[in-house]
């Protein structure tokens, strides 16, 4: 516990002055933290960092993250699809069809969670505040009300110690956080319409921390990473986020 304290507090010492600053050293932040949780997804995979794909792979990512406009990063993905299953014919199927479906998937999952993550930083310090804050209400909250009331278990065979009543805390929780948030420096058009985004957002990123469970089950590894010691690895502490980020930017495009 107190190693998870220590690094936390450096952690936040470091990244909330970049957070509220915002302008290039977020996107700089940003380019850091999605190349490394891009790299964890490798490992786990078990495929060499220095091979034709993963390059190709961070690559495409490193393109795919720079704020261009109209359909730029899309076409970064399809141009790193063709080169990947191109790479099949030449690697004779050492690298098959479902390793091109691996690294298309992983450039989505990391790629889009990161992408949004700064073009909601560029819609305002309210909106990145928002998802910080609704992402530790609904953890903390379905942890200790889990804790205090969980007996009917959430999915035992990915994440065993999760519960229904944790769960439902968590929204909860998430719900009272945000409502004083809202007063305290209100940013929304619409306190209903926030309240009912907040609910959907908690359970996205219950869902997001639930895929990462997933992942790392199916490839038998306690922490996507260690770079954070107490904590894991970064897809260990942004998997709710990654979830989470590409809905609010879409919010907030069409609000």
């Amino acid at each position: 516990m107190k190693q998870r304290i220590v690094t936390a507090i450096i952690a936040a010492s470091v990244f909330l002055p970049i957070v509220i600053y915002g302008r290039w050293p977020f996107l700089v932040l940003t380019y850091i933290l999605a190349t490394v949780g891009l790299f964890e997804l490798i490992r786990m995979k078990k495929m060499s960092l220095f091979s034709f794909p993963s390059i190709v792979s961070f690559l495409v990512l490193w393109l795919f993250l720079y704020p261009y406009e109209h359909m730029i990063n899309i076409w970064m993905l399809i141009i790193g699809l063709f080169l990947l299953l191109i790479y099949t014919v030449i690697s004779k199927n050492a690298f098959t069809f479902d390793d091109v479906g691996f690294m298309i998937a992983s450039l989505l999952y990391v790629g889009v969670g990161f992408y949004s993550f700064f073009q909601v930083r560029e819609a305002g310090l309210s909106y990145i505040f928002y998802a910080l804050f609704l992402i530790w209400a609904t953890d903390s909250g379905a942890y200790f009300i889990g804790r205090a009331f969980g007996k009917r278990k959430l999915w035992e065979h990915i994440s065993p110690n999760k519960t229904v009543e944790g769960a439902v805390g968590g929204i909860l929780c998430a719900l009272l956080v945000v409502s004083v948030y809202e007063w305290l420096s209100p940013f929304a058009p619409s306190f209903p319409m926030l309240l009912m985004a907040t609910v959907i957002l908690s359970v996205f990123g219950q869902l997001g921390d639930l895929v990462e469970s997933a992942f790392k089950r199916h490839y038998g590894v306690k922490d996507s990473g260690a770079i954070l010691p107490g904590h894991g690895g970064i897809l260990d502490r942004f998997d709710s986020l990654l979830f989470i980020l590409p809905i609010l930017h879409l919010f907030y495009l069409i609000a």
